[in-house]
C-alpha cells in the first residue's frame, strides 16, 4: 500500500503553525508599510539565464532546475549525454528554475518595469524560495523571504531606515537582538592593505565562517586558498578588533590609511552610525569586522542580524548591491536590502514562548447545534457576531452534545454558545467560556461584549 510522504527539505504547517507563521508575515508587513513599502510579487520560475552567475559557483550549484515540457530530449545526441557532466547536459534539457532567493528576480523586475517605476523605488515581498541543499535542523528547501529594498537611491539614509525597521520588528516581536554591521569596501581595503587585493572573495567567505567554526579553521581555510602567512597574520588583529564603534573607526581609519576604497567604507559606517546615535532605538548596533556575507553581490554595507537570547544562525541580513541590475542591462542603479529569516524567527518566538496566547485560539465562538429550530434561530445571530469582527460558526450536524464540545475544544474555540428552548424562551445566550469553564445565561449584547473584550 503507498505510504504518502512529502520532499525532503519541505514541511506541512498545521492551523496553528499558521497562525503562529502568519503573525511574523502581518507584522512585518505591518512595519514595511509604515516605512512606505509597497508590496510586490514575482513568478516562482525564472529562466535559469536570470538565476546563473549571480549567487557564485556554490549558490548555482543550489539552484532547482525544471525540465523543459515536452520530449525534451529529441534535440539531444548521444554524445550529448555521455559528456558525464550533468551540469552541461542541465543546460540542455532545463532552461528555467526555481528562484534561489527574492533580490535578483526583483533587480530583473526593475529592469524590466523601469520606465513604469517611480525611483527611488521601495519594493517588499513575502514569498517562498527553493534551495537544493542538503536538509538539517533549521535549513530547508522550501522557506519564505521577507525581503525590503530601496533601488535608485545612493543616499545611506536608507541603510539607516532599514536598521530602523529591522528594530521595529524585532521590537514588536519583542526578541532582543543585536544589529551587526561592516561594510564590504572595508573588507576589500584590508585585503588591500595585507597586499591579498585580488583575493577579496576568498578571504571574505573565509572570515565570514568564523562565528561557526572559529577563528583557528578560518586560518586553515585561508591557508588551504594559499593566502600567503604573512598576509594572514597581518588580518588577525584587523577581524578581531574590539572595543567602542568610535574606537573601531579610529583604528581603521589608521590601518586603512593607504587604501582610498577602505577609507571609504569606514566613512559611509561613520555616518550610518552618527544617524542612528539620533534615535531611540531599542535594540544595539555593533560594527563588527568578521562579517562578510558569502553573497558576491554586496557592495556596501553589510547587515546582519543575531537573536540574543537563543542559540541560532542570522535572523536577518542584507546590504547594498550597487551594479546588481546591471547583469540585466541597467547599469549604475544602487539598491539596498534586508531579508527577514522567517523560520528562524518562527524557532526563536518559540523557544523564548513569545508568540501571544490569543494565536492558540480557533474560532471565537462555536454554537452547538440541537436542530432544525435552533438553526433557524442561531443563523441570524451568526451574522451579526460576524458583523461585529467576530469569528463565528454553527456545528454543522445535530449530534451528541460530547462530540459537538469534543470539536469546539479540538478546534480551540474560546467561547461555545448555547441555545436551547429555554434560551429561545428567554430570548437569551447560554455561553460558556472555554477557558475558565464558567459559562452564563446572557443577552446577545452581552455575549459581543465579553467576546470582544477576550479577543
Amino acid at each position: 500500500m503507498y505510504k504518502p510522504s512529502i520532499t525532503k527539505g519541505t514541511r506541512d504547517f498545521s492551523p496553528e503553525e499558521m497562525a503562529k507563521r502568519n503573525y511574523i508575515f502581518d507584522t512585518i508587513k505591518k512595519v514595511y508599510r509604515l516605512y512606505g513599502f509597497k508590496q510586490i510579487e514575482t513568478p516562482a520560475m525564472e529562466n535559469l539565464s536570470t538565476l546563473m552567475g549571480k549567487y557564485g559557483d556554490e549558490g548555482d550549484k543550489l539552484l532547482f532546475k525544471i525540465l523543459n515540457s515536452g520530449d525534451f530530449l529529441k534535440s539531444m545526441t548521444t554524445d550529448d549525454i555521455s559528456e558525464n557532466n550533468s551540469a552541461a547536459t542541465a543546460t540542455k534539457i532545463s532552461d528555467k528554475g526555481l528562484r534561489y532567493d527574492l533580490t535578483v528576480p526583483f533587480a530583473r523586475y526593475v529592469v524590466m518595469h523601469r520606465n513604469e517605476i517611480t525611483f527611488p523605488f521601495k519594493r517588499y515581498q513575502i514569498q517562498p524560495v527553493w534551495r537544493a541543499d542538503r536538509p538539517q535542523r533549521g535549513r530547508y528547501r522550501e522557506f519564505f523571504q521577507c525581503d525590503a529594498d530601496i533601488v535608485g537611491s545612493d543616499s545611506l539614509l536608507n541603510e539607516v531606515e532599514l536598521i530602523q525597521i529591522i528594530d521595529k520588528v524585532f521590537t514588536e516581536l519583542d526578541i532582543r537582538v543585536t544589529v551587526k554591521l561592516n561594510n564590504r569596501k572595508i573588507l576589500s581595503g584590508i585585503a588591500e592593505i595585507i597586499g591579498e587585493a585580488e583575493r577579496i572573495t576568498d578571504i571574505t567567505v573565509a572570515i565570514d565562517k568564523i562565528d561557526k567554526i572559529g577563528l583557528e579553521k578560518v586560518n586553515e581555510e585561508l591557508i588551504s586558498k594559499n593566502i600567503p602567512a604573512k598576509a594572514i597574520e597581518k588580518l588577525q588583529p584587523i577581524i578581531l578588533l574590539e572595543g567602542s564603534e568610535s574606537h573601531k573607526l579610529n583604528v581603521l581609519r589608521s590601518e586603512l590609511a593607504d587604501s582610498e576604497i577602505g577609507l571609504k567604507g569606514v566613512e559611509e559606517i561613520d555616518l550610518i552610525l552618527s544617524k542612528l546615535s539620533l534615535l531611540n532605538l531599542k535594540n544595539n548596533v555593533e560594527l563588527d569586522l568578521t562579517l562578510a556575507r558569502g553573497l558576491n553581490y554586496y557592495t556596501g554595507a553589510i547587515i546582519e542580524v543575531k537573536a540574543k537570547d537563543v542559540e541560532i544562525g542570522s535572523i536577518t541580513g542584507g546590504g547594498r548591491y550597487d551594479n546588481l541590475t546591471g547583469f540585466f542591462g541597467l547599469p549604475d542603479v544602487s539598491g539596498v536590502g534586508i531579508s527577514f529569516g522567517a523560520d528562524r524567527i518562527y524557532d526563536v518566538l518559540n523557544q523564548l514562548n513569545l508568540f501571544p496566547e490569543s494565536l492558540l485560539f480557533g474560532v471565537d465562538v462555536m454554537f452547538v447545534n440541537f436542530g432544525e429550530k435552533e438553526e433557524a434561530h442561531i443563523l441570524p445571530i451568526l451574522s451579526q457576531l460576524r458583523s461585529k469582527g467576530i469569528s463565528a460558526e454553527i456545528y454543522p450536524d445535530a449530534a451528541k452534545m460530547k462530540k459537538q464540545m469534543t470539536y469546539a475544544d479540538n478546534n480551540k474555540a474560546h467561547f461555545v454558545a448555547i441555545i436551547g428552548g429555554n434560551e429561545i424562551a428567554e430570548n437569551k445566550i447560554t455561553l460558556k467560556n472555554m477557558l475558565s469553564g464558567e459559562q452564563e445565561m446572557i443577552a446577545l449584547d452581552e455575549v459581543i461584549e465579553i467576546v470582544l473584550k477576550n479577543k
